[in-house]
């Protein structure tokens, strides 16, 4: 029994082990679901305009009739819900909406015709459809699943001509059969509505993508979407990668998000690991070094080099090399990293410095070289879909690694290299921080109004939800050229259309 014990714990702890840590966690909640679905009813008629049904015809003793050129003129879902399933699902209903008709009529008794055109409405059409959501092998979320169940309770059809008496005769087995046909119509267009149109709507979710020409960020879900009756959370992995190295990883040993609140429609958490993965990602790149040469080092910090600290160093040169372009080099040392508390984020850094002069057609001469330690403060926004960082430069400090009575010679230097830094390499970094990188939500998304909020070890955003783009826009620009190439069936079985 020991033994058992054992062997259970050890698989326990194993199966822990081998969970991973997601960097950035999104919370839909239900009120967001009430905007989904404005623009999902919209797009749901629509697509249910495009209803065919084929001829039908038949006869009763003499008479044969035939039905054909049958089209959908409107389409009105009046009484709907949307809301969450546990086991993954969103649920949509519809009751007591109704369908405008209109088709050709043909009718021939012995020698006699008649035919023209008829208008007809089906009413108290029901419809419970649930989207099963789930991760794919990339990582994507996608749709996996549509169940359907469709029903028209009545359906009216105004026969006038001729043989008006005759038609409203036969128009128990015309409007009998017409409405087996819509019923057996309405969920196969629903089923390609969701496993192939709404999925093409889902493939412009980012999930491992270019931020620029060095940096890429993997947005895979770690896990199948975890859905309760009032939101819908999904883990992603969060983590940038240097793009010249394809299979570079950095393990998560961060704090997990968490998210709590159900006020706003959106959530969104990073961890102090999606931050980290960042840095460390342009690090490995080689993006964090900066070179200022000549013209490009401010005049005063140029003339205070020069004429203090290395004036001696200066005057032991040659003539030729005394007047010598100045060059300041600044690299960092080791990947910064990001510390997240409620008072505020910052981002550390320790870089070299190295102050030479730069004769023309000469090896440069090195002057000195000293550590930096920089402490910078991190304001973070979300503009749009993009997460969008301002950094200001806190704390700075300068010392030599070689003696103590060099780092007090450094001391003069402190306040004009951290005004070079503030007016010189911030504005520098901002404007690459500025672009921002995109958040995982599909194309015509954006976030709205809103809010920041720190946290031990992660940092959580909340914010409403805005259409930039109608969902019909977006899919018609997204649709697959040929459904058939999407390896998704275009219809359910038989069985999920309720007659």
């Amino acid at each position: 029994m020991a033994r058992f014990a054992a062997l259970f714990l050890a698989l326990l702890a194993g199966a822990h082990a081998a969970a991973e840590i997601p960097g950035c966690k999104i919370r839909i909640t239900s009120k967001a679901l009430e905007l989904l679905k404005q623009e999902g009813l919209r797009f749901l008629e629509q697509e249910l305009e495009t209803v065919t049904i084929p001829d039908l015809g038949g006869h009763e003793g003499h008479f044969y009739y035939n039905i054909s050129e049958v089209t959908v003129t409107e389409m009105q879902l009046t009484s709907s819900e949307l809301h969450f399933q546990p086991e993954q699902e969103l649920v949509l209903q519809t009751s007591n909406s109704s369908l405008g008709l209109r088709f050709r009529r043909q009718l021939r008794y012995w020698i006699f015709y008649d035919g023209g055109y008829i208008n007809a409405s089906a009413q108290g059409i029901s419809i419970h459809t649930a989207l099963q959501l789930s991760r794919d092998p990339t990582g994507r979320i996608k749709v996996a699943n549509v169940s359907c169940q469709a029903s028209v309770s009545k359906l009216y059809a105004a026969f006038e001509g001729t043989f008006k008496i005759v038609y409203q005769f036969l128009s128990t087995f015309v409007t009998s059969g017409m409405h087996f046909l819509l019923n057996q119509q309405i969920c196969p267009v629903i089923h390609h509505a969701g496993m192939v149109l709404l999925n093409s709507l889902l493939d412009t979710v980012p999930v491992r993508s270019s931020v620029d020409n060095l940096v890429g960020i993997d947005y895979s879900l770690v896990k199948d979407p975890v859905v309760s009756t009032s939101y819908m959370d999904m883990e992603f992995r969060g983590a940038f990668f240097p793009l010249g190295q394809g299979n570079w990883s950095l393990p998560n040993r961060a704090v997990e998000p968490q998210l709590q609140e159900e006020e706003r429609m959106v959530y969104v958490a990073f961890s102090e690991f999606f931050f980290d993965s960042a840095l460390e990602s342009y690090f490995q790149a080689g993006a964090l070094q900066l070179s200022l040469v000549g013209d490009k080092v401010p005049k005063d910090l140029d003339m205070l080099l020069r004429a203090s600290y290395f004036g001696s160093i200066v005057l032991l040169q040659s003539p030729a090399v005394i007047d010598s372009p100045l060059k300041l080099e600044l690299r960092v040392v080791a990947p910064p990293y990001c510390t997240i508390k409620p008072s505020g984020t910052t981002v550390s850094v320790t870089a070299s410095v190295t102050v030479a002069l730069v004769p023309p057609n000469q090896p440069e001469v090195q002057l000195s070289s000293m550590i930096m330690d920089a402490r910078l403060s991190a304001k973070m926004a979300l503009q749009g879909k993009a997460l969008r960082i301002h950094l200001d430069l806190r704390k700075f400090r300068i010392y030599s690694n070689q003696s103590a009575l060099e780092s007090l010679a450094l001391i003069p230097l402190q306040a004009p290299l951290k005004t070079m830094l503030q007016f010189g390499v911030m504005p520098l970094l901002n404007e690459r921080t500025r672009r921002g990188v995109q958040i995982p939500l599909p194309e015509g998304m954006d976030f709205v109004r809103e809010v920041v909020t720190n946290h031990a070890g992660f940092l959580t955003i909340a914010a409403d939800l805005h259409f930039a783009k109608g969902l019909r826009e977006v899919i018609e620009k997204n649709r697959p050229a040929n459904t058939m190439d999407s390896g998704v069936p275009s219809a359910p079985p038989p069985s999920t259309a309720a007659v």
